[in-house]
């Protein structure tokens, strides 16, 4: 592929000779805010950084995606906090393994960089699913002073379809 081939698309993902990138979505079990989520990968970030590893953050699941190169092709990990997607975090790798009990497990690695998006309603789901390009939020920066807005408005305007 060639550099004047590459594109990108509204929300800042690659789009490479028309084909629309994949991407997963996923609850962020545990986080109360956007904040939270990017304390723990910060955390995570730097305690890679200490034992001399690379600063990308893993989260491991048990399905496998059957679709990981076109994950791979511009990607990302869409996060799903109290009942909004509210953050992308691009995908690098995916790799299977084998835990302790003997059952296959998925690592997903993740870009350290946390990715605030425009508020998107979902409702609760177990594990993650496919997220095609059409259907993901637009990145927050790309959207000029939006970002400058409190998140309550914000998250409003959202709903209202405003955003």
């Amino acid at each position: 592929m060639d550099v004047d081939s590459e594109k990108l698309d509204a929300v800042g993902q690659k789009d490479f000779n028309g084909v629309m990138a994949l991407h997963l979505i996923k609850l962020c079990v545990g986080a109360d805010s956007l904040e939270d989520l990017r304390e723990w990968v910060s955390e995570r970030a730097m305690n890679a950084i200490a034992a001399g590893l690379e600063p990308h953050t893993t989260h491991t699941t048990r399905m496998v995606p059957k679709r990981i190169d076109d994950l791979l092709d511009g990607g990302s990990l869409y996060w799903v906090i109290k009942g909004q997607v509210q953050a992308r975090q691009k995908l690098l790798g995916i790799e299977t393994f084998t835990d302790a009990e003997g059952i296959q497990r998925c690592r997903l690695i993740l870009d350290p960089s946390v990715i605030e998006t425009t508020g998107q309603p979902r409702r609760p789901f177990q594990g993650w699913r496919y997220l095609p390009q059409e259907d993901v939020p637009r990145d927050l920066d790309s959207l000029g002073g939006v970002a400058e807005l409190p998140a309550d408005l914000r998250r409003e305007l959202s709903e209202l379809g405003l955003l």
